[in-house]
């Protein structure tokens, strides 16, 4: 049950090796070090193609990033598998990640720092995620999941955790749901063909399902808390430890980045042109997730605790240990 985590935590250990040999984190320069263009630090940010990072796109368009004395390079990747070993061997200064996938990393002895919130629930419905059958299916609550083929994209991550709880949390058999792993692009087909009873999905390929005619029968990211804080930005320990100024920047221009994505949704909708590729259409009805600029502790400590709830842990999770 611990497979994500300890694959996780096998990936992060040969970056360290890696890091042993280089030098890692210590090799980028502090600000007002040497290597720095016009006058800026130089940083790398690992984020991947989907709504939940428009903010720092955002934020670098519109020069928060300059203005904290750092010229940001966005680079793609399709997942923490990818993100997390580049943070721990400084070929990244900083990455995005969902904040399970953090803790799972944290409890595996990965020395990671989360610095700044990424995006949040938007405690109502619509949500930017959902579980979702076909229309005529004869699952009509949470509690009716159990027994199902549920397809999520990880699995032993965010997604199984918060869907056992609101399948147990109405009344259902946590234990005997059946998770199968598929990419999100691939759900809206995989649930109107009935190759899975259910799917949870995220904008915007659940706009997609939604238009295709699949239903909703939870939002599980508010129903486990409307204040979920889903992802966050974090760096390695040993780079914080070097280049507190950095951190400190990176923090700062990330807060004006998610202050000014979440009062201004027009411009952050629009972003997503610069590193999505999603239909007209979608992009202009589908749900965007909230940005705040605080790191919620007790979402944390909820999503950890479920993390032990449902064994993906063999121990409590210190989040202290992840929390600046």
């Amino acid at each position: 049950m611990r497979k994500s985590a300890t694959l996780l935590a096998l990936a992060a250990a040969g970056a360290l090796a890696l890091t042993a040999c280089s030098g890692g984190g210590s090799e980028a320069p502090a600000s007002g070090g040497e290597g720095e263009s016009g006058g800026l630090t130089p940083i790398t940010v690992g984020v991947m193609p989907i709504v939940d990072v428009a903010a720092i796109y955002v934020g670098v368009d519109e020069g928060f990033f300059e203005e904290e004395g750092l010229d940001v390079t966005l680079e793609l990747a399709q997942g923490g598998a990818a993100i997390t070993p580049a943070v721990v061997s400084g070929d990244y200064q900083f990455g995005f990640s969902n904040v399970t996938s953090l803790l799972l990393g944290t409890a595996n002895g990965v020395p990671l720092q989360a610095v700044s919130a990424a995006n949040f629930s938007t405690g109502t419905e619509p949500d930017i995620g959902a579980v979702v059958v076909p229309g005529d299916s004869d699952i009509q609550s949470s509690a009716d999941l159990a027994g199902h083929t549920v397809a999520v994209n990880t699995l032993n991550n965010i997604g199984d955790s918060t869907i056992r709880n609101v399948v147990e949390n109405d009344g259902g058999d946590p234990e005997s749901l059946q998770f199968v792993e598929m990419g999100f692009p691939d759900m809206p087909a995989a649930v109107s063909s009935k190759q899975v009873d259910a799917a949870w999905i995220l904008e915007p390929h659940l706009t997609r399902a939604l238009n295709d005619g699949a239903r909703v029968v939870s939002w599980n990211f508010m129903e486990t808390d409307p204040d979920l804080m889903i992802s966050a930005y974090f760096t390695s320990k040993p780079y914080a430890a070097e280049n507190p100024e950095v951190v400190a920047s990176f923090t700062k221009a990330m807060q004006k980045s998610l202050a000014f994505a979440e009062e201004n949704p027009d411009a952050t909708r629009a972003i997503l042109d610069q590193y999505t590729k999603i239909d007209d259409d979608i992009k202009a009805t589908m749900t965007m997730p909230r940005f705040d600029t605080e790191i919620n502790t007790d979402s944390v400590q909820l999503l950890a605790d479920l993390a032990l709830k449902y064994g993906m842990v063999d121990e409590a999770v210190d989040i202290t240990q992840l929390l600046p």
